[in-house]
């Protein structure tokens, strides 16, 4: 590894790590840029493991020897000539807005999506994630899906980042591990029509997670997952909506099926992320 102690916050080699906490700078930084930042000694290990090149990394100096073998696999992998950058704790705090508390931060090169068809080869079970806009909910659902043996997620076009700073953390670097893309690219008017019709060509059976007058419960969907009869589905796509709102009028009137979690005490709905939890252990195979 070729460490460089910052001698300044403001050496522009560490400009891909500044003002992390801005929201629309990442936004706008990142894709430009061909990058995204994992956050973590144990996050970026997985994103190597996966496979994914590093630009560079910044690092508190007094995690250098912890991170010993982390950068001996990068020279094995990617050669020695990988920038580490050295910041004392409060060098760090100034340049990325926050106090890191694990002690590490990467920037790494963003890659080519893979189509949804390579996504979804030989998948039986994969979530659909609708214009979800809040990172950390975008975070927890791969978190969960991995966890519970999801073969696939696919993300709409409106759909938040997977590979924002906090969704990556929040998943804990799981998003290096399953397979995932986004299903129209950024075309905006791909989903719901030309979606749902890739979906159904692929084999799917569309399940949209909504309360509506004519929602099957998840103990009734489970069923159909494990009957032999005309009713038996084969392949399963869950498809999760945005924060407050919900899944759009459109998806749910052309997916194969609406599913409700059945609740009590007068609760009328749970977080996208737990409801997604709760339907990956439903349907998970047994």
């Amino acid at each position: 590894m070729r460490l460089v102690r910052l001698e300044s916050i403001d050496d522009p080699q560490v400009e891909a790590y500044t003002n992390l906490t801005e929201l629309q700078l990442r936004n706008r930084l990142e894709p430009s840029q061909g990058l995204f930042i994992a956050e973590s000694p144990k996050v970026i290990t997985r994103a190597l493991e996966a496979g994914r090149e590093p630009i560079s990394l910044l690092v508190e100096e007094p995690w250098l020897e912890g991170m010993k073998q982390t950068f001996e696999y990068i020279d094995e992998h990617w050669g020695d000539s990988v920038p580490v950058f050295v910041a004392s704790p409060e060098q760090l705090k100034q340049l990325t807005g926050y106090r890191l508390h694990r002690g590490a931060l990467a920037a790494m090169r963003r890659w080519e999506l893979p189509s949804v068809a390579q996504v979804c080869a030989g998948a039986t079970r994969i979530a659909v994630l609708e214009n979800i806009v809040d990172h950390t909910n975008v975070g927890a659902i791969i978190r969960s899906a991995a966890a519970l043996d999801v073969d696939a997620v696919l993300v709409t076009p409106s759909c938040a980042d997977p590979l924002y700073r906090r969704s990556i953390r929040v998943s804990m670097g799981t998003v290096f591990q399953i397979p995932w893309t986004r299903i129209g690219g950024d075309d905006v008017h791909y989903w719901p029509w030309q979606g749902l019709k890739e979906l159904h060509e692929l084999g799917f059976t569309t399940a949209a997670m909504a309360l509506s007058d004519d929602s099957i419960s998840l103990d009734a969907l489970v069923d159909r997952l494990h009957t032999d009869g005309d009713q038996h589905i084969e392949k399963l796509a869950l498809i999760f909506g945005t924060e407050g709102d919900g899944l759009t009028k459109h998806t749910i009137a052309n997916a194969d099926l609406t599913v409700k979690i059945p609740m009590s005490h007068g609760v009328d709905s749970l977080n996208v992320a737990a409801s997604s939890a709760v339907a990956f252990y439903s349907t998970r195979n047994v």
